[in-house]
């Protein structure tokens, strides 16, 4: 039995969002917390490890900052094990006083336009994790030989598709990325890649330091044209008041960008500004080939903010590939409500609340589930504080339901019983030390593992680990 005053919580989640409110609830000194950390996939971090481009290690590096708490004593990894399917809200409602739920978002939005399904086009979602070794993702096929592609969208995600695509052999090898997709990259035939976005250089949600890397890439050119990097008089004035002093300075550098063209690279990235995907045409195979577009102008909204209005001017942009990354959204978790209009888990600073919006003992929820898509991966830290301060108050009033069950042995023994090989911190410390070691040999941060099966048989290979006998594989 867990000690008396022990507050038994669940974390469904291992990202970001997950690990800040781990770390919040460790460092909170008026309760003896007990964590056990729920996670879908057989490896920790999310979208650390699964999102994050694999060329900017240093933003990876805030596992570093998660690490220590998979350590911590009063904390337990369960990874592989699929909330909804391997363990139920009945079953974690018998077993802990309260659950965080830091599950993210999982699926993209659409465009809304027709072709939008043509083989060849594919949400950035899915191209991201596949680069990424996810393993849901890494036996996706992606056709790299066609000479064109477009990416549709102007956030960082955008920008880091249109990276990829364009990296040479040697940027590829300096990454983390699984072996099979820099084969593919390598053997791309892509060499014109467009980044279109509705609006103009004010509006683009990129940052000023990804759209800085643009320009430093081996192998590719950045190219803007000058007239759509000028600002339309609503924009300017936009600018001008914002006390966003890095607005100011994304758009000077977009402008210097179009004004100093470098020279011509194998490849080229179009960064189009006030163009809108209107149609994707397909070619005689029946894949897409092209995309219709039309140049938009910017318009006053009643809000206060500008949106883009179709001209009559229209454009066909060649393209074997279709990249959209116009954003991520929040699905339903089995068991919760869910607002379908915003792609969220409804709550109260936290407090997930019933269509009534009364909030519901014991159930909590932080990151993109709470607060929709928005952000960085820092983000989520104070995001995290304030679903743990609600989970602390509800404790302190005596608002916490009290588990049937809330012996920390039952969870093992529930989970080997339904036939989960779940993974451990053990287990995971050793993937990491392998995946580095692969990593070292060739002079890269990591080789992956991207399916069950091959972490599987590395730990079986592993005398150091300890953890539960397979089942269910």
């Amino acid at each position: 039995m867990s000690p008396p005053g022990t507050l038994r919580l669940a974390v469904i989640g291992s990202g970001p969002a997950g690990m800040y409110a781990v770390e919040h609830l460790l460092a909170e000194p008026d309760i003896q917390p007990s964590i056990d950390i729920f996670e879908r996939l057989f490896t920790p971090y999310g979208l650390v490890r699964a999102g994050v481009a694999p060329d900017h290690q240093k933003i990876k590096g805030v596992t570093r900052t998660f690490e220590p708490l998979l350590h911590d004593p009063r904390v337990r990894l369960f990874a592989n094990v699929d909330y909804g399917r391997d363990i139920t809200l009945d079953d974690l409602r018998s077993h802990y006083h309260a659950i965080v739920f830091a599950a993210g978002a999982q699926s993209d939005r659409h465009m809304g336009i027709p072709g939008e399904n043509l083989p060849g086009s594919l949400p950035a979602t899915a191209f991201v994790a596949w680069y990424n070794g996810h393993p849901d993702f890494c036996t996706l096929q992606i056709d790299l030989q066609a000479e064109a592609a477009v990416v549709v969208g102007m956030g960082n995600v955008a920008i880091d598709v249109a990276r990829i695509l364009a990296l040479t052999p040697d940027e590829l090898r300096r990454t983390d990325m699984p072996d099979y997709a820099i084969e593919a990259l390598e053997a791309s035939r892509i060499r014109e890649i467009h980044v279109l976005g509705r609006r103009g250089p004010a509006q683009a949600a990129f940052t000023t330091p990804e759209l800085k890397e643009l320009t430093m890439l081996q192998g590719a050119a950045l190219q803007i044209r000058p007239e759509e990097a000028e600002l339309d008089s609503l924009s300017a004035a936009l600018v001008e008041r914002s006390p966003d002093r890095t607005l100011a300075r994304k758009v000077q550098l977009i402008q210097e960008i179009a004004a100093n063209p470098v020279p011509s690279r194998p490849r080229i990235i179009h960064l189009r500004f006030c163009l809108a995907p209107l149609e994707l045409l397909p070619g005689a195979s029946g894949t897409v080939a092209a995309v219709r577009c039309a140049r938009t102008r910017l318009v006053p909204t009643p809000a206060g903010g500008l949106a883009a209005e179709l001209t009559g001017d229209e454009e066909t942009l060649p393209a074997g590939l279709v990249l959209r990354s116009v954003g991520y959204r929040g699905r339903p978790l089995p068991g919760l409500p869910f607002d379908d209009r915003l792609g969220i888990v409804p709550n109260t600073a936290g407090r997930i609340a019933d269509p009534a919006g009364r909030p519901l003992p014991g159930l909590y929820v932080t990151g993109w589930l709470k607060r929709g898509p928005t952000g960085v991966i820092g983000t989520n830290k104070p995001d995290a504080a304030e679903t743990v301060h609600c989970l602390l108050e509800d404790a302190a009033g005596g608002r916490l339901p009290a588990p049937v069950d809330p012996c920390p042995a039952a969870i093992p023994a529930l989970l080997q019983a339904r036939g989960v090989r779940y993974l451990t911190c053990a287990d995971w410390q050793r993937i990491d030390e392998l995946e580095r070691e692969a990593g070292a040999r060739e002079g890269r941060p990591r080789v992956k593992f991207t399916s069950l099966t091959a972490a599987l048989a590395a730990l079986a290979a592993s005398p150091t680990t300890a953890s539960p006998p397979a089942q269910g594989d």
